[in-house]
């Protein structure tokens, strides 16, 4: 059986090691795009939109609501793949421990 200073040693290193994963898919990119391709989002491991593109193509009909809703589907789309993206490194790293990050 492990000393309780092992367990908070070992606590403290998966502590280190989720920081620097977390980090790291801080640094990656993921996009998404909707109306074929009318709207791009990128966003990056936290979730973030880091760009945005609109084709004028999708500015010609002049309807803001289809614009609009193909915007909130790209950013939805690209912001959950970076959450996918970080539950499954992270669930890795912690055993499915379900500990939050």
């Amino acid at each position: 059986m492990k000393s309780f200073g092992d367990m908070v040693k070992q606590a403290q290193k998966l502590q280190k090691q989720m920081a620097e994963v977390q980090e790291q898919l801080a640094a990656e990119r993921f996009d998404a795009s909707a109306g074929g391709g009318l709207v791009k989002a990128v966003v990056d491991g936290k979730q973030m939109l880091r760009e945005l593109s609109i084709s004028p193509e999708a500015l010609k009909d002049g309807d803001v609501t289809l614009l609009e809703d193909l915007i909130l589907t790209a950013v939805g789309e690209a912001q959950r793949a970076s959450e996918t993206r970080m539950h499954e490194t992270m669930g890795k790293l912690t055993g499915g421990l379900g500990l939050p990050f």
